[in-house]
Parts: structure tokens; sequence; C-alpha cells
């Protein structure tokens, strides 16, 4: 199967985010070429032939700038979360440009930004991240840090995640601001404790806060019957014992962890994401 690109018309380019510490969400592109086999995206994405063919089939915002100009002019300003249901630097960003026009328009309208990435194709923009480092941070979707991990199977077509971490180090010693996102940890595969160390150990390195999330249990997951055994894995978990077990190396190595979504699943999972809460208002003083 070839990759195939779609261009589409927009009427809106911000769109107003749900999720904490950001104001509005911004997504160049809709589907993603990464093809991660676990990506929420899936259940919010509503082109049907993108959903249908994920990983390979990609709609690109076409008129995306024109459009952002406009509104950047007449909104409110805020925090803009780059790629909260795609990947703005996945590899169409090579041809189309426009998650770093889109970084341009909104820093100099007096916007911030907030990168989400698995791809080391940010270093690109680099002298633009550098221009603004008072108002981009860049957080890399880190779900190991072994070269054999099987997460590659789960991730095939994103940056290997060795190359994420380098891409990492190079935007912290650039001065840019990082974050790491650990997840989704998947039980039997990147939920090892050494493993976890080292993304701490890094995150030390880097002056990155960390972000943990486990796998999110999704419809089509159990359409598949490799995704329904992780799933069914997942479900089973004991993840207030493990974070419990990630919490301690946090405080041991101090370093600033905090989760990255609030979970209302049943099972105990809101119960312990309040548990963190209190956990992260003490560490914070």
């Amino acid at each position: 199967m070839r990759f195939r690109i779609v261009e589409i018309n927009v009427s809106s380019a911000l769109s107003k985010s749900g999720l904490p510490d950001l104001d509005y969400a911004l997504n160049p592109y809709v589907g993603c070429l990464h093809g991660c086999l676990y990506c929420y995206a899936k259940e919010y994405t509503k082109a049907s032939e993108v959903v249908e063919n994920w990983g390979w089939v990609i709609a690109v915002k076409k008129n995306l700038l024109e459009v952002l100009y406009k509104e950047v002019k007449r909104v409110r300003r805020g925090v803009v979360g780059l790629g909260t249901i795609t990947d703005g630097y996945q590899p169409v960003e090579v041809l189309y440009k426009l998650a770093r026009k889109s970084i341009e328009i909104l820093v100099s309208n007096g916007f911030n930004v907030s990168i989400q990435t698995k791809s080391t194709l940010v270093l690109r923009d680099l002298d633009v991240l550098k221009r603004y480092s008072k108002q981009v941070d860049v957080g890399f979707t880190i779900t190991s840090t072994r070269v054999d991990s099987e997460m590659s199977v789960l991730e095939p077509f994103s940056s290997p995640p060795r190359a994420r971490i380098e891409a990492l180090k190079k935007l912290s010693r650039e001065g840019i601001r990082t974050w790491i996102f650990y997840g989704p940890i998947v039980p039997g595969i990147n939920d090892d404790l050494e493993e976890v160390e080292q993304v701490l150990q890094l995150a030390r390195e880097t002056g990155s806060i960390v972000y943990f999330d486990k796998l999110r249990v999704k419809r089509f997951m159990w359409r598949d019957s490799f995704l329904a055994e992780l799933a069914k894995k997942s479900l089973e978990y004991s993840w207030g014992k493990f974070m419990g077990k990630v919490l301690e190396l946090c405080q041991r190595l101090g370093v600033v962890c905090r989760y990255g979504f609030e979970y209302s699943e049943e099972g105990g999972g809101a119960e312990l994401f309040k548990t963190l809460d209190r956990y992260f208002a003490k560490q914070q003083g």
C-alpha cells in the first residue's frame, strides 16, 4: 500500500482545548503517517478514509495558515498545543511546513506554543525555537530507551526512540524548554522500572518534566487480536501499585513527574489520580 496525501480546506485553525495547561489546539494535518497502532486520535478523527487507512492516508489543511493568520487577530491570546490529535512534524511537514509557519504566526502575535512530537524533524526548526525560546516548549513522546524494544512494532513509522532521545538532548542544550511524555505504558512491554528509571535520568539531565500515561483502551482495539490482548492486560493491570513505585523513583531522583491525563475509567483510576494530585501538590510546596 502506498501513502496517500489529500488536500482539504478548513474554516478554523484553532480549537478550544480540553487538555490541562492548553487554551487551544492546532492540528495542521488530519491523521498521522507515523501510524502508531494504539493512537487514540482514531477515536476523534471524523475522516473515515483516514481512520480506515491509519498511517497511510493523510489530509493536509491546505488553507490553514491563511485561516490562522485571521484568527490570531481576533481571539484571546493563550497557550496553543501543536499536535494534540496528530503530529505536526510527521513526514509531510517536510513538504508543507505548516507546523513551522504556524509557530511563527502564533508567537509573533503573542501566543505561546507547546509542541508534542515523536519526530526528530522538529530540529529543522531550531532557529525558530531559539528565536522564540521564551514562548515555546517541546515535548517528546518517548516510549522506550531500548533499541530492541517491542514498541517499534506499535510505532512503525515514527522516529526511533533513541533518535528522539538525542533530539531532546540537543534541544535542551540549545536552551529550549523540554518535557517527556512516557506513554502509553503497555504492560509487559515498557513497564519495566529499570527503563522508567532511565527515562527519569534523561529527564534530570535535560531538565525535563515527565508525564506518565497508561495504555488508554479504545473501542477500535477490540477489532484487532494483537491490540485486544494489550487492552485486556491494561484493564487488568495494577496501575496503582506501579505508579506508586514510579513516584518513589521520581522523588528519589528529584524529577518533576505528572500524569498525562485525568482518567474516568471504572476500576479505581479516578482515585489513583486524586492521590497523584495530592502527591504533586505536596512536592511543589
